[in-house]
Parts: C-alpha cells; structure tokens; sequence
C-alpha cells in the first residue's frame, strides 16, 4: 500500500487558474530575446515554494544535477507515456506512479498531448499528485505556440494534475524553424512560458525535441532556457545526431539535459515483437525485432552527460526493472558505447523513427 502525503493547497484554486489565464496577451511579461541568465530564473523560482523532496531517491539510484536548477534528479525518470497516456487505463496508471516514487523516482514528465483530447496522461498523474505532490519534480508542456493556447493548456493541465503550480513548464516537440518563429513572435508562446514563471505557476522553461537537432539549437541560441528533452538513444548517430549537434551546446549554456526515446517505443529492443504492418503507425512500421537489450539501452544514454531519463512503462514489472538499471548502472566506456552504436546501424530507421527522414 502506498503512503499518501497530502498537500496543502488553497480553497480558491480554481478561480485563481481562470484569472490567471483570462490575462491577456498584452499582460505577457516581454520577452528578451538571446541569451538570458538562468540566474533570474532560479532566484524566480526559489522565491516561491520549496523544491519538491522524495526521502528514497538518494539511496535508491544515483543523482545528478538537473542543470543549474539546484535539484538533484534520480538518473531515471518516470516518462507519461505507454500504458499512462491510455483510455480507460487509471488503475494500472496510478499504479505506476505511485510505485515509481515508492522506488524513489523523484521526477515525473508528462504533457497536454499526451493522451489526446481527454489528456489521459495528466488525469492518472493528477491522481496521484493529488497525495504526493511534494515528492516529485512535475513537468508538463504545450504543444501550442500561440499565447493565448498555451495558456489555455497551462490552465488544463493544472486541472488535470490537480495541482497549482508545474516545476517545469516545456515547448513542446520543436521540429520546424517556422515553429520557433510563432513561439517568438509577438503573440507567441515564449511569452505564456515567461508570463506563468513571473506569476510564479511554474518553476522552470524547457524545449523539447525529437526531428532535428539543427532547430533546437536554433531555439537555444534564441533564447536561455532551463532545459532541454532530447530524443537520443544507442542509433542516435546513425542520422542527425543529437549527441554531435546538439548535445555539446546544451552543455555550454548549463543546462538540466534530459534524454527520451531510450528504447523507440520497444523498436531498438530485441525482446520486441512487431506487430503486424498495418497495425503499426506509418511513420513507425517497422518488420523486424531490435539488436539491443533494455540494460544495454538506458546504459548508453546514461553514459552521456544527461542529467537523467525518462521512460514510459507498460506495467509495473517494466518499471522495477528500469529502476534496478539505474541502481546499478555503471558508465560504459568508448569502445563499449562504439560497439552498440554499431550494433544499431540495420536498425537505425525502426530505432530513429522520430527523426526527418527523406523519401
């Protein structure tokens, strides 16, 4: 049975969300493009409520710095995705998170998108964060990149996580420059991002990624974010490599670097079975099982200089294993991260599926 810490929070929550995000475009704190100190950032943040604690997290796995945030985050992250972003799936959802931080997952990710319309990811995570809110660094992101949209999903994923503040608020999946013009524009959604963390809703500013490094570096070279969520796992230099053309820069500017699509939704695995074509979303078909196991996997991300990872988990069994990994990850060295990669290679479409590809 999972212990539940309850959280204090205020009788007028919900009128206090509507106001929030009633405030118009011309209320937008402005914006300065380039570089930006984080350090304003943080003395924001800190000024508003303590860091969120989980007891176990420290004993559990290894911590790293996420960035100059000052958290220290477990190595491995709960990602809101699987079994959490399904219809109808809240008993095993809650499960999995609640087991998570019992485990000592100390940070959980989730979004608006996730889950679709009825943002099913954040409803079973708000289940939990009802309890347990103050163990868990919380993130969540727009997919909008307007103002007025990404204030309006900021106000539902309040809801939805039933909480009144995210540690983390993201841009979410980046992958076109014209996507970095609208989030820059006049009107744009960095403007609903420096707005949230001046009214002191959210903590922290991160972009997010899968397509093209290119473009994200583009977006740091914007503007001085928190952090970033880069797509990166074992094939990632077989084809528009994160870990060259992005990595390095997001370790100039400090920031909390954490990587996704560790296992490509199963694709890199060699325990997955495919199912059949024309069951498989287009952009994933893939006819063949991966070269990979999940240890070999996560070890090679976590060899990198990310401050952790997140996975999306089908069950709970799924999530203990994960946990056990980081427990007792050790770094791989160069020729060991050289033979995955190569490992890789005939699979590099299935393992990179998010990324542009040509024809």
């Amino acid at each position: 049975m999972n212990k539940e810490h309850p959280t204090k929070t205020t009788g007028n929550l919900g009128s206090s969300r509507r106001e929030f995000v009633k405030t118009g475009v011309a209320g937008a704190v402005g914006v300065t493009l380039g570089y930006r100190a984080t350090a304003s950032a943080a003395d924001v943040a800190g000024a508003q409520r303590p860091a969120p604690h989980n007891e176990r997290t420290s004993s559990a796995m290894p911590t790293r710095n996420l960035g100059k945030t000052g958290y220290r985050v477990g190595i491995f992250s709960l990602g809101g995705q699987a079994t959490i972003e399904k219809p109808n799936m809240e008993e095993q959802s809650v499960a999995i998170v609640n087991r998570a931080i019992d485990l000592g997952v100390n940070y959980v990710d989730t979004a608006a998108a996730y889950g679709g319309p009825d943002q099913w990811s954040q409803k079973y995570i708000g289940k939990v964060m009802k309890h347990r809110r103050r163990e868990v660094f919380l993130t969540s992101k727009t997919h909008r990149r307007t103002y007025d949209e990404s204030m309006k999903l900021l106000e539902s994923s309040l809801k939805q996580l039933e909480t009144d503040h995210l540690d983390l608020w993201q841009l979410h999946n980046v992958s076109q420059t014209e996507q970095l013009d609208q989030i820059f524009a006049k009107d744009g959604a960095i403007h609903a991002l420096e707005k949230a963390r001046s009214e002191k809703v959210v903590r922290f500013l991160g972009i997010t990624g899968h397509a093209d490094p290119y473009v994200l570096a583009d977006g740091l070279k914007r503007y001085r974010f928190d952090t970033i969520l880069m797509a990166v796992n074992a094939a990632d230099r077989h084809h528009l490599s994160f870990i060259e053309h992005l990595l390095p820069l997001a370790l100039e500017q400090g920031l909390g670097i954490i990587g996704m699509k560790i296992p490509a939704r199963g694709r890199i695995l060699s325990s997955w079975t495919p199912p059949p074509l024309e069951a498989q979303p287009p952009r994933e078909r893939a006819s063949r099982s991966g070269t990979i196991n999940m240890k070999e996997a996560m070890e090679y991300v976590l060899s990198l200089p990310v401050s952790t990872v997140i996975v999306g988990c089908d069950n709970v069994e799924q999530l203990e294993e994960n946990v056990r990994i980081a427990r007792d990850f050790t770094p791989l060295n160069e020729q060991r991260l050289g033979a995955l990669t190569a490992r890789t290679e005939e699979i590099k479409r299935q393992a990179l599926f998010f990324r542009k590809w040509g024809a």
